[in-house]
């Protein structure tokens, strides 16, 4: 609930510090006296809109802080939460404003945003009049106020989850068509492409070793009698012929020679033999590597120039045209599969939209039955509101498809027996829709608690046994939260848990508004004056006492 109020140097308030009571508080006071002043201030420290200049004059700036103590499961707390704001289980709104027009929020001394000070104000408050545009009288948003009634979150969720589905379902049926339409017209380039590809058959780093080997055997000729002059120097007549010699030699001298003084020597020619037979095995290899003719060379360019060409023509280096060719024959596969995955995908959408069509089917039946429950409870508030001939009805009709189902829903009233039913703020007078719209609120928050309502004259145009009755539910409101009222009816001041008055005051020549708790006795006098006017007598105490007690 709205725990306490703030304002300072806001419009013809200098300073003024309200605390507000459970149950139901009324504000009394004469015609101009500065009550719809105190509501611009609440509704200015909770974003919503309203006057633009509402600094005092001659002040540095305005300001409004309202103070909420509400329970730790509040909706609030989840809003606070995900902005990172810090609570602690409390919550302090804060709104200064400038005489320039800028305008700065706070929650809990934490700087926000106005959108933000929207959506926390939005769990915290609502305001009804005659000319509530806020929720029961905008037809857009009576499907959400059924819906709250209805209690129906989890029918609401399998319909969001269902349209969901067959949102996904009918995308990616699309995507399907509108891929195998694209792919049916490229159908004989890729078929022509893939069977270029499939040909040539290209591997992945074929294009490097074809060009080295190129190379290799274009400089082959010159490589070849460089090796064939290797090979002479190395065999028999060169140093092979010369070791073998040496060895001879060395083998003859050891032969004469005690204590093996030449072991060593002959050892290291042995190695040097080894060594110069491997070097002749592997020039003789690279000799026979270097054995080709003209027409291997041809294929290797031919091979060569084929893989660059058709990379050219893809506009792809040539190593990737090994998966250009697998990419194309997935695409063709694609084409070819298409008529089997469009009849899946198709299944899919079919059972998606039953699956929508139970769900909405589902959520329809509920809102049904309980716009006939809201239309009962409606009959039996307003009967003792003076208003047992006037029907309200709730209707719920098909519109378009979407997450929140397949309806439309709006209140329509018949003022008299016969006469057509129409829209609320169309049909009803002013004194009529204040009574729809107290009833209506009474039957749609009869499930809620911790509301803090404010209604702002909503009793005008109504008086005598009426009023009481219209005061009597706003007692019951009450009873369930909190809620303000702004009003000129005795009937209702008297119902009242906590009554403030609205006065004006001139002080140095500056008229400046104030609000006074009233005790008993005060209480009694404001209500003598709302019954008598001006000249209270003490027949108007006494019919104050009497409401009161009455009460």
């Amino acid at each position: 609930m709205l725990r306490g109020l703030t304002i300072q140097d806001m419009l013809i308030i200098d300073r003024l510090e309200l605390e507000f009571q459970p149950g139901l508080n009324v504000l009394t006071g004469e015609t101009g006296a500065g009550k719809s002043i105190l509501l611009d201030c609440l509704g200015f420290v909770l974003g919503w809109r309203g006057r633009a200049e509402l600094v005092r004059t001659g002040a540095a700036r305005g300001e409004v802080t309202a103070d909420f103590d509400l329970p730790p499961n509040h909706k609030v707390f989840e809003i606070l939460d995900e902005a990172d704001v810090p609570h602690e289980g409390e919550l302090i709104l804060r709104r200064t404003n400038a005489p320039d027009g800028r305008k700065t929020a706070f929650i809990n001394d934490r700087r926000c945003s106005g959108d933000l000070l929207k959506s926390v104000s939005e769990t915290l408050i609502e305001m009804h009049g005659q000319h509530d545009d806020r929720g029961l009288l905008n037809v857009n948003g009576h499907r959400r106020l059924l819906d709250d009634f209805a209690q129906v979150e989890g029918q609401k969720q399998a319909c969001k989850s269902a349209w969901s589905g067959l949102r996904s379902a009918r995308k990616a049926l699309e995507a399907h068509r509108a891929q195998s339409a694209a792919l049916a017209e490229e159908e004989d380039f890729l078929r022509h492409a893939a069977k270029e590809l499939s040909d040539l058959a290209p591997e992945p780093g074929e294009a490097d070793k074809l060009d080295a080997q190129r190379r290799l055997m274009q400089s082959a000729e010159r490589i070849r009698d460089d090796m064939t002059n290797a090979a002479q120097v190395l065999g028999g007549e060169g140093a092979e012929g010369a070791l073998l010699d040496g060895q001879r030699w060395l083998e003859g001298a050891a032969s004469k020679l005690d204590d093996g003084l030449l072991d060593g020597a002959l050892n290291s020619v042995s190695r040097a033999m080894n060594e110069l037979a491997e070097a002749q095995q592997a020039v003789d290899g690279v000799v026979q590597s270097l054995a080709f003719d003209a027409s291997e060379l041809e294929q290797v360019e031919e091979r060569l120039f084929t893989m660059r060409g058709l990379a050219r023509k893809h506009d792809v280096v040539p190593d990737a045209l090994a998966d250009l060719a697998v990419s194309f024959q997935a695409r063709l596969d694609l084409l070819d599969n298409s008529a089997g995955d469009l009849d899946g995908l198709q299944a899919a959408v079919d059972e998606a939209q039953a699956n929508y069509d139970a769900a909405a089917k589902a959520l329809t039946a509920a809102r049904t039955e309980a716009a006939g429950r809201l239309d009962k409870a409606m009959a039996a508030e307003l009967a003792p509101l003076k208003m047992e001939r006037a029907v309200f009805a709730t209707d719920v009709t098909p519109s378009d498809p979407g997450p929140d189902g397949v309806d439309a829903v709006a209140f329509r009233v018949a003022t008299n027996p016969g006469a057509p039913a129409g829209p609320l703020n169309k049909i009803a007078s002013g004194g009529e829709l204040s009574r729809f719209l107290l009833a209506l609120k009474v039957c749609l928050t009869g499930h809620q608690s911790g509301l803090t309502l404010i209604f702002d004259e909503i009793d005008r145009g109504v008086g005598g046994a009426t009023a009481d009755a219209v005061g009597r539910r706003l007692a019951s409101l009450g009873q369930g939260g909190q809620v303000l009222v702004v009003t000129h009816s005795p009937q209702v001041a008297a119902l009242g848990d906590a009554h403030w008055t609205v006065s004006k005051e001139v002080r140095d020549g500056a008229t400046f508004s104030q609000v006074t708790r009233l005790s008993d006795g005060q209480r009694s006098e404001e209500i003598a004056r709302m019954l008598s006017g001006d000249r209270v007598t003490d027949a108007a105490i006494a019919a104050a006492n009497a409401l009161i007690q009455a009460d």
